[in-house]
Order: C-alpha cells, then sequence, then structure tokens
C-alpha cells in the first residue's frame, strides 16, 4: 500500500505542497496581528456553519449562509484592500521573503534615528504636535509634492522651526529621506476609524494611514505630549524614554540590501525558524522590547 503511494507521487507533486505551504506561511505572517485575521475568522464560522447546515440538510439556512458568504467574497478585496495593498508592495521590493533575523550593522542612519528621537521628546516636553515620516524603500513622492519641498539636512533646530506652532508648515508632515528632510507640510492619508476601536486623532490616523499603504515609519506627537509610532499599519503604544524610542528605530528601519543577499534571505528565514535555538548555560536576560 504504502509503496504504491509512493511511486504515485510524483517529484512535481512535493515542490507544489512545499510551494503551498510557504505561500500560507507568509500570508499568515503577513495578517498576524491585524483586523484581517478577525474577519476571516468570521469567514471560516461561516463557513462551518455552512458545512452543518448541508449535513443537516436545512435548506433556509444553507442558502441564507451561502447568501452571505458570497456577498463576504464580494467585499473581502475590498475589506482587504490595505493588506492587499501591502503585499503586493512588499513582493514588488522582495520585502516577502526577506529575513527579519538578519544582524543588523553599523548605519549611517543611526545619527539620523538618534536626531529624530531627540527631536520628537523635545517637542514631548513643549507639548507641541508633530508628524515624521521617515522613508524607507517605497517612495513618498506624492506625498512630497502634497507639501512643501526642501531638501534640507536633517537636524533638531530644523524640525523645530517646522513644528512651531507658528510656522506655517507645523499643521503637516515632514518626511525624512536618509539624513534629508525632503519636505514638510505635507498631507498623508487617513486611515479609517474602525467600530470597537479606541478613537484616534487626526495625527494618529494619518500615521497609521500612511503606514497601511507603504512601508515608511512615522513618528507622532501628540498635543498632550505622547509620543508614539506606526509601522505596517499597527501604532505602538506610547514610549515614554528617549533612549527606547531611538533603539525602536533602529528596529523598525531597514538597512540597505545587496542583491546578492536577497536571495538567500528566503531560505536562511526558513532555517532560522524551523531550527531550535541551542541551550546555553548563560541564561538570557529579558530584552526590552517597546511596544
Amino acid at each position: 500500500m504504502w509503496n504504491s503511494l509512493l511511486h504515485s507521487i510524483a517529484p512535481t507533486d512535493v515542490l507544489d505542497i512545499v510551494a503551498t505551504s510557504v505561500l500560507i506561511y507568509y500570508l499568515v505572517l503577513l495578517i498576524r496581528g491585524t483586523r484581517a485575521v478577525q474577519i476571516l475568522t468570521g469567514v471560516l464560522v461561516l463557513v462551518a456553519l455552512l458545512g452543518f447546515a448541508t449535513f443537516l440538510n436545512l435548506l433556509l439556512l444553507g442558502t441564507i449562509l451561502k447568501l452571505a458568504l458570497l456577498g463576504a467574497a464580494v467585499s473581502l478585496p475590498i475589506i482587504f484592500q490595505p493588506e492587499l495593498r501591502r503585499a503586493l508592495e512588499r513582493l514588488g521590493r522582495g520585502g516577502i521573503f526577506r529575513s527579519e533575523d538578519v544582524e543588523r550593522q553599523n548605519r549611517a542612519e543611526d545619527r539620523s534615528m538618534s536626531i529624530l528621537a531627540r527631536t520628537a521628546f523635545l517637542l514631548s516636553r513643549e507639548k507641541i504636535g508633530a508628524l515624521i515620516v521617515i522613508e524607507q524603500q517605497t517612495g513618498l513622492k506624492e506625498f512630497v509634492e502634497s507639501g512643501t519641498i526642501l531638501g534640507a539636512n536633517l537636524s533638531a533646530e530644523l524640525l523645530l522651526s517646522i513644528f512651531s506652532p507658528r510656522s506655517p508648515l507645523h499643521d503637516g508632515a515632514a518626511i525624512v529621506r536618509e539624513s534629508t528632510v525632503e519636505a514638510a507640510g505635507c498631507l498623508l492619508p487617513l486611515a479609517e476609524q474602525s467600530l470597537g476601536e479606541p478613537r484616534l486623532g487626526t495625527r494618529h490616523r494619518a500615521a497609521l494611514g500612511l503606514s497601511e499603504q507603504t512601508d515608511a515609519v512615522v513618528i507622532v506627537v501628540s498635543e498632550s505630549g505622547t509620543v508614539a509610532v506606526a509601522r505596517d499599519g499597527k501604532l505602538t503604544r506610547a514610549i515614554e524614554e528617549e533612549p527606547r524610542l531611538f533603539r525602536f528605530l533602529l528596529a523598525a528601519t531597514r538597512p540597505h540590501r545587496d542583491p546578492g543577499t536577497m536571495r538567500r534571505d528566503l531560505v536562511r528565514n526558513l532555517r532560522a525558524r524551523l531550527t531550535p535555538p541551542r541551550k546555553t548555560a548563560v541564561h538570557d536576560h529579558a530584552a526590552d522590547h517597546p511596544t
């Protein structure tokens, strides 16, 4: 029996199973921690109820559930628009198959992150609201053109003057690329306010909206003095210390990658996740992860 089963499996069947498994794995990673998980759970519940109604021959209930699933199938691309757009952008720049555990090198951006963290808390102490966008691999030209183009060297003094209440540019966002403030007073897309979620201000919704559509990291300073960061459509809790914000920005911003390194990322990522960590005699200390 087993011999006949093994003879009936072709190498292409194994390749098909492995490719499908990898695709499902990265789709789960993509939607993990987002609203898509709850929506997919609801769809699976409808499918389970439909199977139950079909098994018991409940015609009326089955018809209603089929119509509900048909409506859900039509509306899913609309509901998942931010997730789909982010997935396609990550696929276009090769980000889906990149390892998140690659050892980070010393980068020129360290100084920029230090300036941004210091500026955020200077603004926080003065109770001045601000939106600072850190551009990564997705271009933000359309948002840069919506504001006033500066092309100035990044400095804390420049950002403080931009977000000063008397400045004509303080209402919009400042967009930073590497060590340059590209523009200020820029308009950002607003994230939709979902029912059941805490009500957010315009700055936080703008930060979430841009982070849903691009890979940008957005620093939000509210007029109450709280500092938070939006990334991948998620907003952190209030960050209360400058060193912690600096470490978070270093972890959130991605270094530039060589094309040769990108080809090895898929295998390295899968091997790192499948291989159990080695036991050592040294006790690990609890890491301070920003929330």
